[in-house]
């Protein structure tokens, strides 16, 4: 599978450029896919916490909601970091999956 120019974002991180788009999942969770921009191998997926499609089914009741808006740095930080946790972004390979909670990148394996 590849992330679509169409709809995804680029963003590069140290010398390399990557290809990322954030999609809903569960209630309460989006999920970010990262692909390395030149070379379709390993996936990365991230969960991250977050009630930000919920806004306007609760909407006016938001306050408790957690409207996690996910940035550029945010990118950049889990890219570092998953490749430094084992993700190969030129390698192929099965989906490496991770949930970022309160700044760190946790393996779901």
């Amino acid at each position: 599978m590849t992330i679509s120019k169409k709809g995804s974002r680029k963003i590069v991180v140290g010398q390399e450029s990557f290809r990322w788009v954030i999609t809903p999942s569960a209630r309460g969770v989006i999920k970010l896919t990262v692909q390395h921009d030149e070379v379709k191998g390993q996936l990365l997926r991230v969960d991250i916490e977050s009630d930000i499609n919920e806004f306007w089914v609760e909407f006016p009741n938001v306050e408790s909601l957690n409207n996690k808006i996910v940035v550029s740095a945010e990118i950049a930080f889990i890219i570092s970091e998953a490749i430094i946790q084992g993700w190969k972004p030129r390698g192929k390979g099965p989906v490496l999956s991770f949930k970022h909670s309160e700044n760190k990148l946790l393996s779901l394996k």
